[in-house]
């Protein structure tokens, strides 16, 4: 008798498993399981699919346009900058 209590205890429990994964990754589950219809199906082309608006929407719609203007050196003359001497230019007395 406690083997068939323990076999109906672990059917019972996958089966709460198994409705809590159906329930929790819902969406992703069904489309899924819409792709999969679909590529088993041999009447299904994909050429036929009517293309969503938003394909042609722009990558970034709201540029900063702070950054379009933002130029690194300000002086358009490069002969005329201050160059400052870096850490690699200073040298290093060897003992």
């Amino acid at each position: 008798m406690a083997a068939i209590t323990s076999a109906l205890i672990a059917v019972a429990g996958l089966v709460l498993g198994w409705i809590a994964i159906e329930i929790a990754c819902k969406p992703c589950l069904e489309k899924g399981r819409q792709a999969i219809d679909r590529s088993l199906n041999p009447d299904y082309d994909p050429d036929d699919d009517t293309v969503s608006s938003d394909v042609r929407v722009p990558l970034n719609p709201n540029p900063n346009p702070d950054l379009q203007d933002h130029h690194p050196n300000p002086n358009p003359n490069p002969k005329a900058a201050d160059v400052e001497p870096s850490a690699a230019s200073i040298p290093i007395k060897v003992i």
